[in-house]
């Protein structure tokens, strides 16, 4: 006859807590999810789904609105800030943890955590009165210069250098992500097994050949982790970005001209939308950011799944 274990009352409430607090978050995401559908119901019910995301129309004077223009700039600088920001986060963490002397590793490890605290509307000013002039004045005339006469790249530096557009946002909106992509890649890093990287070297490999042969591809799906972490950064940060990006609402091929993405406009436009249909719309494009971040931390996360059932046989 099989004996019934009888749970403990202690294990007992610490387990419905614990599961109460795991549904919560599924709670929060679905009140969100269904507040952000309410309010834009009036937008959807307007321009539909497809006129929506395809209109690069934003007037709020005649009440036609489409998101094509915003998703655009928020696509341009989140992808090109990863470009900027990932191999100097990875070279970053790669320096700590092989290569730097012991004295060096924490001031540099604690520097990193700092710049990953400060608050995006210091990023912002900064960006503003110290980056901006340094971009419009500098460092853009100079890659016009260079780079604006090479065919196939040329088209990205046919504006004119202000440094207040899509370059600034993606280079503040790089600094302020590498942080997050460099701790975690750290950390992977330092998991990897010193017996694995000793047997290294007893096979005469170099140092360089054992951080890319070794820790690198031992460490990827961690180093994944944390591009992911700093995407989902990237696409919903505001401040920032709004201090430098300016709102224009157009597709620019340009990467010296201002431009808009989802976040800058709500916090932009939020208050002066004064008409059912304008407050419905910035909802909708609240909407169409949940599900844009929703949509490519799925995918990622589905990838990261896949990689490591890969290596796990």
């Amino acid at each position: 006859m099989a004996r019934t274990v009888k749970k403990n009352p202690v294990d007992l409430v610490f387990s419905s807590v614990t599961a109460i607090a795991s549904f919560t978050v599924i709670l929060f995401i679905i009140g969100i999810l269904y507040v952000l559908m309410k309010e834009s119901s009036l937008a959807i019910k307007q321009f539909g789904v497809f006129r929506f995301l395809t209109s690069t129309d934003w007037n709020p004077v005649t009440e036609s609105f489409g998101a094509l223009t915003n998703i655009y700039g928020t696509a341009v600088t989140t992808i090109l800030s990863l470009v900027m920001a990932v191999p100097i986060a990875i070279g970053i963490a790669v320096f700590v943890t092989e290569v730097s002397p012991n004295y060096l590793k924490g001031p540099i490890s604690i520097a990193i955590e700092l710049l990953a605290a400060i608050p995006s509307i210091i990023y912002g000013m900064w960006g503003l009165f110290t980056l901006s002039p340094i971009m419009g004045d500098y460092i853009e005339p100079f890659l016009k210069k260079t780079l604006g006469t090479i065919p196939l790249v040329n088209f990205l530096f046919q504006g004119t250098p202000m440094g207040i557009d899509l370059l600034t946002a993606s280079v503040i909106l790089s600094i302020m992500i590498i942080p997050f992509t460099a701790s975690i890649a750290r950390d992977s890093f330092n998991l990897t097994p010193d017996v694995v990287k000793e047997s290294a070297y007893a096979l005469g490999s170099t140092h360089w050949e054992v951080i890319k042969d070794v820790v690198l591809p031992y460490s990827k799906l961690g180093v994944f982790g944390g591009v992911v972490l700093s995407l989902g950064r990237a696409i919903g940060e505001t401040m920032a970005v709004a201090f430098v990006l300016g709102n224009n609402h157009r597709i620019t091929s340009s990467l010296l001209d201002a431009a808009a993405t989802i976040t800058v406009t709500l916090a932009n436009e939020f208050a002066e939308a004064d008409k059912d249909v304008y407050m419905s719309s910035l909802f909708y494009l609240a909407l169409v950011l949940f599900v844009m971040s929703f949509i490519t931390l799925a995918i990622a996360k589905y990838f990261l799944v896949k990689a490591e059932r890969k290596y796990s046989r």
